[in-house]
């Protein structure tokens, strides 16, 4: 099947129309944004698929760093298509042997982020995906854990951008020159 990648304004309509808002999940008065629709449909996931590697290539990445856990589902697909190297940042104490971790702060506490330490080396460009920047607080940690471990920042690539929630703001230090994509930037409060 070959995918055909729509221009930016058909790209975020056919991404809008796959994704379902929840209302009161996972608790009364937020509006989850759920991307499982999307997932599904070959068309649409082809598309953010393309898209982000697209940036991955522009970025010259040679690493993709995904955030547990729905990153994963983007950033796989989207490595084996760029022709990087795939990294999962996980949750503290998932991954086996030497690990490298990263605190930081969430507005109920704090976590984890970790990789492999020897997963990054100095000649490394490394672009982080996620599906949704909000907060910010797990893409700035793991934008510093990439520069912890030696390697360069190419990049963030998100396919939703909360911005009413400004993680913009609080991942800008941390990319320095480096790029920052939003496919889907969204203003309003839900």
């Amino acid at each position: 099947m070959t995918s055909v990648t729509p221009d930016a304004a058909g790209l975020r309509e056919l991404l809008l129309d796959r994704i379902r808002d929840v209302p009161d999940y996972p608790e009364p008065g937020v509006v989850f944004k759920d991307i499982t629709p999307l997932l599904a449909d070959p068309v649409a996931f082809g598309a953010l698929t393309d898209a982000l590697a697209e940036i991955a290539l522009t970025s010259g990445a040679t690493k993709v760093v995904a955030l547990e856990a729905r990153g994963f589902i983007l950033a796989a697909p989207v490595a084996v298509r760029a022709g990087t190297g795939f990294i999962p940042a996980r949750k503290a104490g998932k991954l086996p042997g030497a690990t490298l971790g990263q605190r930081y702060e969430l507005e109920y506490g704090t976590a984890e982020i970790e990789i492999h330490a020897e997963d990054l080396s100095t000649h490394d460009r490394v672009l982080v995906i996620d599906d949704v920047l909000a907060t910010g607080g797990t893409a700035e940690a793991a934008l510093r854990l990439i520069r912890r471990a030696g390697a360069q920042v190419a990049g963030l690539a998100v396919l939703l951008e909360l911005s009413f929630l400004a993680g913009r703001d609080r991942v800008l230090s941390e990319l320095d020159s480096s790029s920052r994509h939003s496919l889907l930037p969204l203003g309003e409060r839900f």
